[in-house]
């Protein structure tokens, strides 16, 4: 099609990929590549970090992945930004969690690190099948080990958890996102799926209006909030309604063709 290039910002799950047939649509496949055709570019903005993009990158082509909501960024090869938490922070993190009888899942760019042994918050176990069935590698090292670094991490919690305590001992240095059912995301305050736009914009010189985003759950809120063009899928977490400027299918119904047809993406 005519007209001047466009970026689009795609979740992957419950956006881009299914969590109920586990796979990208086909249909989606097409429409990134016919869009990729237009020249527009195409880019991953996903809570996960870069070392839970793997199954993504085997079933689509992109050109670039904004990973760990924000902390870092890709562009083909080019790193374009990466922040880590300090080694120490990261040591006290892990305490802070366990004294209030939260589990949970540290995600660094390299690899993911579990607590050993079976968890007593059934999310953990079922996460870790979640992950193992889609072919990633789960690190040998636990959190009594301290050789290893992490950019951002998910808390999980149950009746015996504390979580007033735990927002309270963490402080202000992270955004805690509840993404509901005991599930809480935590992120490197001032990183967010909004920054990560920004760092794109800025790199290929193309202003906000001519980006889209995508996304179903409240951890692409940042991105909504920032973007002119907002669609919103049809499964979707209702704190996204108020910026949605257009709403679509759910994935599985093939909601994100119909969406970029519709817009004229492709």
């Amino acid at each position: 099609m005519a007209g001047k290039r466009k970026v689009l910002f795609f979740d992957i799950d419950g956006t881009l990929y299914s969590e109920v047939n586990r796979i990208v649509p086909e249909s989606a496949k097409k429409a990134v590549a016919k869009a990729r055709e237009n020249g527009h570019l195409v880019f991953i903005n996903s809570g996960r970090p870069y070392c839970l993009i793997g199954p993504i990158k085997e079933m689509i082509e992109v050109d670039g992945y904004c990973c760990g909501c924000g902390t870092r960024i890709v562009a083909g090869e080019e790193v374009l930004f990466s922040a880590t938490i300090p080694r120490e922070r990261g040591i006290e993190i892990k305490k802070i969690i366990v004294d209030h009888n939260m589990d949970g899942i540290l995600e660094g760019t390299e690899d993911c690190y579990f607590r050993e042994g079976t968890s007593r918050i059934p999310a953990i176990e079922s996460l870790k099948e979640t992950l193992k069935k889609e072919g990633s590698v789960l690190s040998p090292f636990g959190w009594e080990t301290d050789c290893y670094d992490f950019d951002k991490f998910c808390v999980f919690t149950d009746e015996k958890s504390d979580l007033k305590g735990f927002a309270r001992a963490i402080g202000l240095d992270f955004d805690i996102i509840n993404r509901g059912n005991g599930f809480y995301e935590c992120v490197p305050t001032g990183y967010s799926k909004a920054t990560a736009m920004e760092v794109v914009l800025k790199h290929y010189g193309i202003p906000l209006e001519d980006a889209y985003v995508f996304g179903d759950s409240t951890n692409d809120l940042s991105m909504f909030e920032y973007a002119k063009n907002c669609i919103l899928m049809g499964h979707h977490d209702v704190e996204l309604e108020p910026y949605a400027t257009f709403y679509t299918k759910n994935v599985e119904d093939d909601g994100v063709a119909y969406a970029m047809e519709k817009l004229g993406l492709i």
